[in-house]
């Protein structure tokens, strides 16, 4: 056992619209104390991914939808808020409810308190992180997925002899004036930065997959249906798909000018990169200056892996927000509970859960 841990009774990990809300529904089932709670967050600052979205990125849901649970969100700027905004609110919502939030706090491991722990039984977890190391009965992990983003494996990528960047480290438009891009990818974010850059710039799209797109955005009938798919998909403990292969891509303003550019045009993914471009097995190849990988993110859950939630059929199968194979672990904003509104939910359960649970041999009874 590790003699100089922090001893807790609940560890939130990751401090995003997950993690401060997980925070906020235990903090109302009595988890007031220093020992009761604490929220390791890796990020220099408040705001989750908000803090390091591209500019043009805006949170587009009604109102009602993105703000907090518990705390209104005042907005003197007009349309929709973008990553300025959305962390100035996070910020706000940790001093508002006086959350204990550590940061930055860099998680490396979670790991049983011993070996051979039985994890049906109420005994502790390690917390292990560069700040030191928590012991807690339980840990919500609510780490999204920004800081994991995907990059796949293409021959010759290596040797590429211009700049390659994923769509976490997108900016603006204006730094590709004038240069040749290829852009990866047949998600939203790809299309957005598609649509972004074409307009200042020559652009190739390249997605896996044709692009399917929508007639009319999806309603909240359609979110629900998608939100229940993917919870079957977990609890059957299968891989996590895409958003963009349920909702399909939804057209905007930005992207009907970049149709009539003739930018839409996608070609399907290229075989290998060359020091010059890209290049395909008939022997097309495509010059480019920058690859832009818009390929998304995966979840957040490295630091799980001494636990081994995974299960045979590659996924981490659940039980509402418990981990199937270690109910100790609740995931919130993971599958099901990814987007905000659901997130909200998801946290109010587990927090439900956990204050309901037997006390462990860190905390106190409440």
């Amino acid at each position: 056992m590790a003699a100089t841990a922090h001893e807790v009774d609940i560890a939130v990990i990751g401090a995003g619209q997950a993690g401060l809300a997980s925070g906020h529904f235990l903090r109302r089932r009595g988890r007031t104390g220093a020992r009761d709670l604490v929220l390791l967050d890796r990020g220099p600052g408040p705001g989750g991914a908000w803090q390091h979205v591209w500019r043009s990125v805006r949170l587009i849901s009604p109102p009602g939808h993105t703000r907090l649970p518990g705390l209104a969100w005042e907005r003197p700027f007009a349309g929709p808020p973008g990553g300025p905004e959305v962390s100035a609110y996070f910020a706000a919502y940790e001093k508002h409810f006086d959350l204990p939030v550590r940061r930055p706090v860099r998680v490396r491991r979670v790991r049983n308190d011993g070996p051979g722990v039985d994890t049906t039984r109420d005994t502790p977890l390690l917390i292990e992180t560069d700040a030191g190391t928590w012991r807690a009965r339980a840990v919500i992990n609510a780490t999204g997925t920004w800081d994991s983003p995907f990059v796949p494996a293409v021959p010759g990528a290596a040797g590429f002899g211009g700049r390659q960047l994923h769509a976490a480290g997108y900016d603006s438009p204006e730094e590709f004036a004038g240069a040749r891009v290829v852009i990866v990818g047949g998600g939203h974010s790809a299309l957005q930065i598609l649509a972004e850059i074409s307009a200042v710039a020559e652009t190739t799209w390249v997605t896996r997959r044709p692009p399917e797109f929508r007639e009319a955005s999806p309603t909240d009938a359609d979110l629900v249906a998608v939100t229940d798919q993917v919870a079957e998909r977990v609890e059957r403990g299968l891989p996590l798909r895409s958003v963009v292969s349920y909702t399909g891509l939804v057209s905007t303003p930005e992207v009907e000018a970049a149709r009539e550019r003739g930018a839409l045009t996608a070609r399907p993914m290229f075989d290998r990169v060359t020091p010059d471009g890209v290049a395909w097995a008939d022997g097309t190849h495509v010059a480019a200056d920058t690859i832009l990988w818009a390929t998304g993110f995966r979840p957040v859950l490295g630091h799980l892996a001494p636990l081994r939630l995974r299960g045979p059929l590659g996924g981490i199968e659940m039980r509402d927000t418990r981990t199937a194979l270690d109910p100790r672990v609740h995931l919130v904003g993971y599958g099901p509970s990814a987007s905000m509104i659901s997130a909200h939910r998801a946290a109010a359960h587990a927090a439900r859960t956990l204050a309901a649970g037997r006390p462990g041999r860190t905390g106190a009874a409440r």
